[in-house]
């Protein structure tokens, strides 16, 4: 009796640490980054990530977050990703996973981005 209880507490221990979005989908989204003109270099908190037309995996967050399209001889812009809620998190509130939507939370998983590209029309300067 006693190893069934123990088996029983283990395997209801293991459910609600479980974080199903991060274990499923991922914690980074590819995007797939255009401009015009084309050439543009896209950056992510400061650091680039490739020139137009590109596609590079951005990490997910519960914050805002945003790149730049630089290109010299344009204005620069900064353009807001969008994201919404992933639904793969809800069979963490299902099965009572707290720990699982902490961890979710923790890594962005909660969301995701949509939609999957991003373009922007660079004014020259």
């Amino acid at each position: 009796m006693k190893q069934i209880l123990s088996s029983g507490l283990l395997l209801a221990l293991a459910f609600s640490a479980t974080s199903c979005a991060t274990i499923l989908t991922g914690t980074k989204d590819k995007i797939s980054f255009t401009s015009t003109p084309e050439g543009a270099k896209v950056f992510h908190k400061g650091v680039e990530k490739c020139t137009t037309p590109c596609e590079v995996e951005i990490p997910r967050s519960l914050s805002r977050q945003t790149v730049t399209f630089a290109k010299e001889g344009y204005v620069s812009q900064e353009v807001k990703l969008t994201k919404t809620f992933n639904a793969v998190s809800l069979v963490n509130i299902l099965i009572g996973g707290a720990i699982g939507v902490g961890i979710d939370a923790a890594t962005g998983s909660l969301t995701k981005y949509s939609p999957k590209s991003v373009t922007a029309e660079l004014v020259t300067k």
